[in-house]
Protein backbone atom coordinates (compact mmCIF):
# COMPACT_ATOMS: atom_id res chain seq x y z
CA UNK A 1 0.00 0.00 0.00
CA UNK A 2 1.39 3.53 -1.25
CA UNK A 3 1.31 6.16 1.76
CA UNK A 4 1.55 8.89 -0.94
CA UNK A 5 -2.26 8.88 -1.85
CA UNK A 6 -5.47 8.48 -0.34
CA UNK A 7 -7.14 4.74 -0.10
CA UNK A 8 -10.48 3.75 0.07
CA UNK A 9 -12.80 0.42 0.57
CA UNK A 10 -12.96 -1.65 -2.64
CA UNK A 11 -16.37 -2.32 -2.20
CA UNK A 12 -19.00 -2.30 0.46
CA UNK A 13 -19.15 -4.35 4.11
CA UNK A 14 -21.67 -5.01 6.44
CA UNK A 15 -22.18 -5.41 10.68
CA UNK A 16 -24.98 -6.51 12.14
CA UNK A 17 -24.59 -6.48 16.48
CA UNK A 18 -25.46 -4.09 19.38
CA UNK A 19 -25.05 -0.93 20.57
CA UNK A 20 -23.15 -1.02 23.64
CA UNK A 21 -24.35 2.34 25.49
CA UNK A 22 -27.68 2.37 24.02
CA UNK A 23 -28.52 -1.51 23.55
CA UNK A 24 -29.76 -1.21 20.33
CA UNK A 25 -29.82 -3.53 17.12
CA UNK A 26 -27.83 -1.66 14.61
CA UNK A 27 -26.78 -2.58 11.30
CA UNK A 28 -23.23 -1.12 9.70
CA UNK A 29 -22.09 -0.41 6.43
CA UNK A 30 -19.06 0.49 5.43
CA UNK A 31 -19.21 2.06 1.44
CA UNK A 32 -16.32 3.76 -0.42
CA UNK A 33 -16.10 7.03 -0.98
CA UNK A 34 -14.85 9.68 -3.26
CA UNK A 35 -11.44 11.08 -2.53
CA UNK A 36 -10.96 13.99 -0.58
CA UNK A 37 -14.19 12.95 1.01
CA UNK A 38 -13.17 11.42 4.57
CA UNK A 39 -14.85 9.96 7.20
CA UNK A 40 -18.85 10.98 7.46
CA UNK A 41 -21.60 9.00 9.32
CA UNK A 42 -25.11 8.33 7.56
CA UNK A 43 -28.06 7.72 9.58
CA UNK A 44 -30.27 5.89 7.36
CA UNK A 45 -33.00 5.18 9.89
CA UNK A 46 -33.91 8.91 10.12
CA UNK A 47 -35.56 11.21 7.50
CA UNK A 48 -33.38 12.69 4.78
CA UNK A 49 -30.28 10.59 6.17
CA UNK A 50 -28.77 13.16 7.79
CA UNK A 51 -24.22 13.57 7.44
CA UNK A 52 -22.76 13.89 10.08
CA UNK A 53 -18.79 14.76 9.59
CA UNK A 54 -16.02 12.65 11.40
CA UNK A 55 -14.62 16.51 12.80
CA UNK A 56 -13.36 17.21 16.00
CA UNK A 57 -15.72 20.35 15.96
CA UNK A 58 -18.71 18.01 16.02
CA UNK A 59 -17.75 16.45 19.19
CA UNK A 60 -20.92 16.50 21.57
CA UNK A 61 -19.74 14.60 24.61
CA UNK A 62 -16.76 12.73 25.28
CA UNK A 63 -17.97 10.80 29.07
CA UNK A 64 -16.95 7.00 28.18
CA UNK A 65 -16.74 7.19 24.33
CA UNK A 66 -16.99 10.21 21.74
CA UNK A 67 -20.32 11.33 20.49
CA UNK A 68 -20.54 14.00 17.17
CA UNK A 69 -23.81 15.91 16.81
CA UNK A 70 -24.95 17.77 13.67
CA UNK A 71 -27.96 19.66 15.28
CA UNK A 72 -30.45 17.14 16.64
CA UNK A 73 -28.78 13.87 15.36
CA UNK A 74 -25.97 11.70 16.98
CA UNK A 75 -23.82 9.16 16.80
CA UNK A 76 -22.06 7.53 19.67
CA UNK A 77 -19.38 5.94 20.39
CA UNK A 78 -17.23 6.55 17.18
CA UNK A 79 -13.92 6.20 17.96
CA UNK A 80 -13.92 2.22 17.72
CA UNK A 81 -14.86 2.38 13.81
CA UNK A 82 -12.70 5.80 12.87
CA UNK A 83 -9.66 3.84 14.11
CA UNK A 84 -10.25 1.04 12.39
CA UNK A 85 -10.24 2.83 9.37
CA UNK A 86 -7.17 5.08 10.22
CA UNK A 87 -4.68 2.11 11.38
CA UNK A 88 -6.20 0.24 8.24
CA UNK A 89 -4.93 3.02 5.90
CA UNK A 90 -8.28 4.08 4.57
CA UNK A 91 -8.58 8.21 3.89
CA UNK A 92 -12.27 7.74 2.62
CA UNK A 93 -15.27 5.84 3.56
CA UNK A 94 -18.83 6.26 4.13
CA UNK A 95 -20.75 4.68 7.54
CA UNK A 96 -24.01 4.14 7.36
CA UNK A 97 -26.12 2.78 10.20
CA UNK A 98 -29.49 2.11 10.96
CA UNK A 99 -29.21 3.42 14.89
CA UNK A 100 -27.34 5.72 16.70
CA UNK A 101 -24.25 3.82 17.64
CA UNK A 102 -22.13 1.18 15.90
CA UNK A 103 -21.92 -2.45 17.05
CA UNK A 104 -19.54 -3.14 19.88
CA UNK A 105 -18.90 -6.79 18.93
CA UNK A 106 -16.47 -7.81 21.66
CA UNK A 107 -15.39 -4.53 22.67
CA UNK A 108 -12.41 -4.17 20.09
CA UNK A 109 -11.95 -2.62 16.77
CA UNK A 110 -11.14 -6.19 15.13
CA UNK A 111 -14.66 -6.64 13.56
CA UNK A 112 -13.91 -3.43 11.36
CA UNK A 113 -10.42 -4.74 10.73
CA UNK A 114 -12.31 -7.79 9.74
CA UNK A 115 -14.51 -5.81 7.59
CA UNK A 116 -11.88 -3.78 6.09
CA UNK A 117 -9.60 -7.10 5.37
CA UNK A 118 -12.79 -8.62 3.34
CA UNK A 119 -13.65 -6.38 0.68
CA UNK A 120 -9.69 -4.73 1.02
CA UNK A 121 -8.25 -1.17 0.03
CA UNK A 122 -7.51 0.53 -3.10
CA UNK A 123 -5.07 3.47 -4.03
CA UNK A 124 -7.08 6.27 -5.36
CA UNK A 125 -4.95 9.43 -7.51
CA UNK A 126 -5.02 12.18 -5.15
CA UNK A 127 -2.23 12.81 -2.64
CA UNK A 128 -2.23 11.81 0.87
CA UNK A 129 -2.23 14.66 3.11
CA UNK A 130 0.16 14.23 6.12
CA UNK A 131 1.47 16.77 8.39
CA UNK A 132 5.24 16.14 9.70
CA UNK A 133 5.41 17.57 13.23
CA UNK A 134 7.63 19.54 13.33
CA UNK A 135 7.88 21.09 16.99
CA UNK A 136 6.89 19.42 20.12
CA UNK A 137 2.58 20.00 21.30
CA UNK A 138 2.24 19.04 24.57
CA UNK A 139 -1.13 19.00 26.84
CA UNK A 140 -2.04 18.63 30.49
CA UNK A 141 -5.49 18.24 31.57
CA UNK A 142 -6.50 18.45 35.09
CA UNK A 143 -7.43 14.62 35.73
CA UNK A 144 -3.76 14.19 35.40
CA UNK A 145 -3.66 13.39 31.67
CA UNK A 146 -0.62 14.54 29.88
CA UNK A 147 -0.14 13.52 25.99
CA UNK A 148 2.70 15.12 24.01
CA UNK A 149 3.41 15.01 20.17
CA UNK A 150 6.77 15.22 19.59
CA UNK A 151 8.50 15.14 16.11
CA UNK A 152 9.15 11.62 14.06
CA UNK A 153 9.40 10.70 10.32
CA UNK A 154 6.77 7.59 11.45
CA UNK A 155 3.50 7.99 13.33
CA UNK A 156 3.77 6.52 16.58
CA UNK A 157 1.98 5.66 20.07
CA UNK A 158 4.08 5.00 23.43
CA UNK A 159 0.55 5.01 25.86
CA UNK A 160 0.63 4.61 29.61
CA UNK A 161 -2.50 3.38 30.97
CA UNK A 162 -3.05 4.56 34.86
CA UNK A 163 -6.26 2.61 36.91
CA UNK A 164 -7.70 3.38 39.94
CA UNK A 165 -5.44 3.45 42.99
CA UNK A 166 -2.74 2.72 40.59
CA UNK A 167 -4.06 -0.80 39.29
CA UNK A 168 -3.61 -2.05 36.05
CA UNK A 169 -0.82 0.32 35.20
CA UNK A 170 0.09 -1.09 31.87
CA UNK A 171 2.61 0.61 29.21
CA UNK A 172 2.87 0.16 24.92
CA UNK A 173 4.36 1.76 22.42
CA UNK A 174 4.28 0.47 18.38
CA UNK A 175 4.63 2.48 15.38
CA UNK A 176 1.14 2.51 13.82
CA UNK A 177 0.83 0.82 10.43
CA UNK A 178 -1.95 -1.29 9.14
CA UNK A 179 0.27 -4.80 9.66
CA UNK A 180 0.98 -3.35 13.25
CA UNK A 181 -2.59 -2.12 13.81
CA UNK A 182 -3.67 -5.01 13.16
CA UNK A 183 -1.40 -7.55 14.69
CA UNK A 184 -1.03 -5.71 17.60
CA UNK A 185 -3.91 -3.03 18.36
CA UNK A 186 -6.92 -3.81 16.80
CA UNK A 187 -7.77 -7.23 19.59
CA UNK A 188 -7.76 -5.12 22.28
CA UNK A 189 -11.12 -5.04 24.26
CA UNK A 190 -12.66 -1.48 26.15
CA UNK A 191 -12.35 -1.99 29.59
CA UNK A 192 -14.50 -0.81 32.62
CA UNK A 193 -13.99 -0.93 36.83
CA UNK A 194 -16.81 -2.91 38.03
CA UNK A 195 -17.30 0.10 40.60
CA UNK A 196 -18.22 2.35 37.84
CA UNK A 197 -20.95 0.12 36.20
CA UNK A 198 -23.83 1.18 38.50
CA UNK A 199 -23.14 4.83 38.00
CA UNK A 200 -23.14 3.69 34.38
CA UNK A 201 -26.26 2.44 34.43
CA UNK A 202 -27.84 5.19 36.32
CA UNK A 203 -26.81 7.17 33.31
CA UNK A 204 -28.73 5.19 31.14
CA UNK A 205 -24.98 3.67 29.25
CA UNK A 206 -23.90 0.73 28.72
CA UNK A 207 -27.28 -1.47 28.39
CA UNK A 208 -25.79 -3.36 25.61
CA UNK A 209 -22.97 -3.97 27.84
CA UNK A 210 -21.84 -7.25 28.70
CA UNK A 211 -18.89 -10.09 30.08
CA UNK A 212 -18.77 -10.61 25.73
CA UNK A 213 -18.34 -7.06 24.84
CA UNK A 214 -16.09 -5.73 27.32
CA UNK A 215 -13.30 -6.05 30.30
CA UNK A 216 -14.97 -5.72 33.98
CA UNK A 217 -12.56 -5.47 36.44
CA UNK A 218 -13.41 -6.24 40.14
CA UNK A 219 -10.72 -5.52 42.15
CA UNK A 220 -7.75 -6.88 41.19
CA UNK A 221 -9.35 -9.31 39.04
CA UNK A 222 -10.66 -9.71 36.03
CA UNK A 223 -14.66 -11.01 35.84
CA UNK A 224 -14.81 -11.75 31.56
CA UNK A 225 -15.37 -15.05 30.73
CA UNK A 226 -12.52 -14.62 27.75
CA UNK A 227 -9.05 -14.56 29.21
CA UNK A 228 -6.42 -11.36 28.29
CA UNK A 229 -5.76 -11.09 24.78
CA UNK A 230 -2.48 -9.35 25.88
CA UNK A 231 -0.53 -8.58 28.90
CA UNK A 232 -0.67 -4.47 28.44
CA UNK A 233 -4.57 -4.92 27.33
CA UNK A 234 -5.72 -1.74 28.75
CA UNK A 235 -2.50 0.09 27.37
CA UNK A 236 -3.54 -1.42 24.04
CA UNK A 237 -7.21 -0.03 23.79
CA UNK A 238 -6.34 2.90 24.87
CA UNK A 239 -3.73 3.62 21.85
CA UNK A 240 -6.95 2.47 19.73
CA UNK A 241 -9.05 4.85 21.05
CA UNK A 242 -6.21 7.66 21.08
CA UNK A 243 -6.09 6.93 17.40
CA UNK A 244 -9.62 7.25 16.52
CA UNK A 245 -9.96 10.68 18.31
CA UNK A 246 -7.34 12.43 16.93
CA UNK A 247 -8.26 11.66 13.62
CA UNK A 248 -11.01 13.93 13.84
CA UNK A 249 -8.45 16.44 13.40
CA UNK A 250 -8.63 15.66 9.86
CA UNK A 251 -5.36 15.24 9.38
CA UNK A 252 -2.72 12.55 9.36
CA UNK A 253 0.33 12.76 11.36
CA UNK A 254 4.08 12.01 11.72
CA UNK A 255 4.85 12.08 14.98
CA UNK A 256 5.48 10.50 18.06
CA UNK A 257 2.07 10.55 20.19
CA UNK A 258 3.01 10.20 23.89
CA UNK A 259 0.13 9.26 26.09
CA UNK A 260 -0.02 9.12 30.10
CA UNK A 261 -3.95 8.27 31.20
CA UNK A 262 -5.34 8.96 27.73
CA UNK A 263 -9.28 9.46 27.59
CA UNK A 264 -11.76 10.97 24.84
CA UNK A 265 -12.15 14.08 26.67
CA UNK A 266 -7.95 15.31 26.42
CA UNK A 267 -7.82 12.79 23.26
CA UNK A 268 -10.25 15.57 21.32
CA UNK A 269 -9.02 18.45 23.12
CA UNK A 270 -5.77 17.52 21.36
CA UNK A 271 -7.43 16.75 18.36
CA UNK A 272 -8.94 20.13 18.43
CA UNK A 273 -5.00 21.48 18.73
CA UNK A 274 -3.91 19.69 16.05
CA UNK A 275 -6.81 20.86 13.47
CA UNK A 276 -6.20 24.64 14.81
CA UNK A 277 -2.09 24.09 14.41
CA UNK A 278 -2.96 22.77 11.07
CA UNK A 279 -4.50 25.24 9.57
CA UNK A 280 -2.93 27.75 11.24
CA UNK A 281 0.42 26.54 9.10
CA UNK A 282 -1.80 25.74 5.89
CA UNK A 283 -2.72 29.87 6.07
CA UNK A 284 0.84 30.78 6.00
CA UNK A 285 0.63 29.34 2.49
CA UNK A 286 -0.28 31.80 -0.78
CA UNK A 287 -3.93 30.03 -1.98
CA UNK A 288 -2.03 29.07 -4.97
CA UNK A 289 0.45 27.17 -3.85
CA UNK A 290 -0.86 23.62 -3.61
CA UNK A 291 0.91 21.73 -0.67
CA UNK A 292 0.85 17.35 -1.45
CA UNK A 293 1.77 14.54 0.48
CA UNK A 294 3.73 15.11 4.28
CA UNK A 295 3.11 19.09 4.49
CA UNK A 296 4.90 20.05 7.27
CA UNK A 297 6.83 23.00 8.79
CA UNK A 298 10.74 23.12 9.67
CA UNK A 299 10.90 25.84 12.05
CA UNK A 300 14.00 28.04 12.45
CA UNK A 301 15.76 25.77 14.68
CA UNK A 302 15.63 23.25 11.78
CA UNK A 303 16.82 25.79 9.34
CA UNK A 304 19.92 26.90 11.59
CA UNK A 305 20.82 22.71 11.91
CA UNK A 306 21.22 22.65 8.19
CA UNK A 307 22.34 26.18 7.24
CA UNK A 308 25.44 27.90 8.46
CA UNK A 309 23.60 31.67 8.07
CA UNK A 310 23.09 33.89 10.92
CA UNK A 311 21.13 36.63 11.36
CA UNK A 312 21.78 39.33 9.70
CA UNK A 313 22.29 37.00 6.70
CA UNK A 314 19.69 34.61 7.15
CA UNK A 315 17.16 35.26 4.46
CA UNK A 316 14.58 31.86 5.65
CA UNK A 317 12.24 32.02 8.75
CA UNK A 318 10.36 28.89 8.17
CA UNK A 319 10.06 26.06 5.78
CA UNK A 320 7.33 24.52 4.22
CA UNK A 321 7.92 21.46 3.79
CA UNK A 322 6.13 19.30 0.83
CA UNK A 323 7.86 16.49 1.94
CA UNK A 324 8.77 15.61 -2.22
CA UNK A 325 12.43 15.23 -2.50
CA UNK A 326 12.80 17.61 -4.93
CA UNK A 327 10.68 20.45 -4.05
CA UNK A 328 10.13 22.81 -1.03
CA UNK A 329 8.51 25.98 -0.04
CA UNK A 330 10.16 28.53 2.27
CA UNK A 331 9.02 31.70 4.24
CA UNK A 332 10.35 35.06 5.03
CA UNK A 333 8.62 37.83 7.38
CA UNK A 334 10.07 41.11 5.42
CA UNK A 335 10.02 44.02 8.03
CA UNK A 336 11.19 47.39 8.93
CA UNK A 337 13.67 46.22 10.93
CA UNK A 338 16.06 44.33 8.41
CA UNK A 339 19.14 46.00 8.71
CA UNK A 340 19.28 46.84 4.81
CA UNK A 341 16.34 49.21 4.25
CA UNK A 342 18.23 51.90 6.43
CA UNK A 343 20.36 52.47 3.50
CA UNK A 344 18.58 50.87 0.56
CA UNK A 345 15.53 53.72 -1.11
CA UNK A 346 16.00 55.74 2.02
CA UNK A 347 11.91 57.56 2.38
CA UNK A 348 11.14 54.47 -0.18
CA UNK A 349 12.11 50.99 1.69
CA UNK A 350 12.41 47.95 -1.05
CA UNK A 351 14.08 44.62 -0.06
CA UNK A 352 17.02 44.78 -2.56
CA UNK A 353 16.37 41.75 -5.74
CA UNK A 354 20.05 40.29 -4.47
CA UNK A 355 19.18 39.60 -1.23
CA UNK A 356 15.90 38.00 -2.61
CA UNK A 357 18.40 35.92 -5.11
CA UNK A 358 20.18 35.08 -1.76
CA UNK A 359 17.04 33.84 0.05
CA UNK A 360 16.51 31.29 -3.28
CA UNK A 361 19.99 30.15 -3.03
CA UNK A 362 19.09 29.46 0.97
CA UNK A 363 16.00 27.46 0.50
CA UNK A 364 17.59 25.19 -2.47
CA UNK A 365 20.54 24.78 0.05
CA UNK A 366 18.10 23.52 2.62
CA UNK A 367 16.62 21.20 -0.34
CA UNK A 368 19.64 19.59 -1.26
CA UNK A 369 21.21 19.09 2.17
CA UNK A 370 18.16 17.26 3.15
CA UNK A 371 18.54 14.68 1.53
CA UNK A 372 20.57 11.58 3.71
CA UNK A 373 23.45 11.86 0.82
CA UNK A 374 24.37 15.43 1.65
CA UNK A 375 24.29 15.59 5.46
CA UNK A 376 26.87 17.38 7.09
CA UNK A 377 27.98 19.64 3.30
CA UNK A 378 27.42 23.18 2.31
CA UNK A 379 26.24 24.08 -0.86
CA UNK A 380 28.57 27.25 -2.72
CA UNK A 381 26.68 29.35 -4.94
CA UNK A 382 28.07 28.75 -8.91
CA UNK A 383 25.75 30.76 -10.87
CA UNK A 384 22.64 32.17 -11.31
CA UNK A 385 21.01 32.59 -14.90
CA UNK A 386 17.64 33.70 -16.03
CA UNK A 387 16.88 35.96 -13.40
CA UNK A 388 14.60 38.61 -13.28
CA UNK A 389 12.46 41.11 -10.90
CA UNK A 390 8.99 41.56 -11.64
CA UNK A 391 7.63 43.86 -8.87
CA UNK A 392 9.48 45.59 -5.63
CA UNK A 393 8.74 43.59 -2.17
CA UNK A 394 8.04 46.53 0.50
CA UNK A 395 8.00 45.91 4.68
CA UNK A 396 5.49 44.18 5.95
CA UNK A 397 5.03 41.80 2.72
CA UNK A 398 5.41 37.63 3.55
CA UNK A 399 7.72 36.61 1.00
CA UNK A 400 7.41 32.79 0.24
CA UNK A 401 10.35 31.25 -1.71
CA UNK A 402 9.91 28.22 -3.91
CA UNK A 403 12.57 26.09 -5.06
CA UNK A 404 12.45 22.84 -7.26
CA UNK A 405 15.38 20.60 -7.75
CA UNK A 406 15.87 20.31 -11.42
CA UNK A 407 19.00 17.93 -11.43
CA UNK A 408 21.74 16.96 -9.54
CA UNK A 409 24.99 15.10 -10.72
CA UNK A 410 27.59 14.07 -8.41
CA UNK A 411 28.61 17.31 -6.56
CA UNK A 412 26.66 19.56 -8.58
CA UNK A 413 23.31 20.75 -8.45
CA UNK A 414 20.65 22.98 -9.94
CA UNK A 415 17.10 24.35 -8.91
CA UNK A 416 14.55 26.93 -10.01
CA UNK A 417 13.16 29.21 -7.92
CA UNK A 418 10.91 31.78 -7.66
CA UNK A 419 9.72 34.54 -4.56
CA UNK A 420 6.16 35.31 -4.14
CA UNK A 421 3.99 37.53 -2.70
CA UNK A 422 0.37 37.18 -2.12
CA UNK A 423 0.51 34.85 -4.87
CA UNK A 424 2.17 37.17 -7.53
CA UNK A 425 5.78 36.31 -8.91
CA UNK A 426 8.19 38.66 -7.51
CA UNK A 427 11.64 36.95 -9.01
CA UNK A 428 12.54 34.15 -10.07
CA UNK A 429 16.17 32.19 -10.87
CA UNK A 430 17.54 29.07 -12.22
CA UNK A 431 20.63 28.35 -9.78
CA UNK A 432 23.68 26.03 -9.78
CA UNK A 433 25.62 24.78 -6.46
CA UNK A 434 28.67 22.77 -5.50
CA UNK A 435 27.52 20.47 -2.33
CA UNK A 436 31.29 20.31 -0.77
CA UNK A 437 32.48 18.46 2.76
CA UNK A 438 32.31 20.91 5.36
Amino acid sequence: MSAAVQHTLASSATLEGTSLHTGQKVTLTLKPAAEGHGFKFRRVDLPDQPFINADVEKVQTVERATTLAEGSVKVHTVEHVISALSGMGVDNALIEMDANEPPIGDGSSRPFVEMIKRVGVVAQSTPRRVWEIREPIHQETADGTIITIVPSKTFRVSVTNVGPEGRFTQYFSTEVTPATYEQEICAARTFVYYEDVKPLLEKGLIKGGSLESAVVIRGNEIMSKEAMRFSNEFARHKALDLIGDLMLSGVRILGHVIAVKPGHGPNTKMAGVLKAEYNRMRSMVPADVNLPVGEGVLGINDVLRILPHRYPFLMVDRIVDCLSENKCIAMKNITINEPYFSGHFPGHPIMPGVLQLEAMAQVSSVLMLRKPENTGKLGYFMSADKVKWRRPVFPGDTLFIESEILKIRGSIGQTRCRCLVNGEVVSEAELKFALLDR
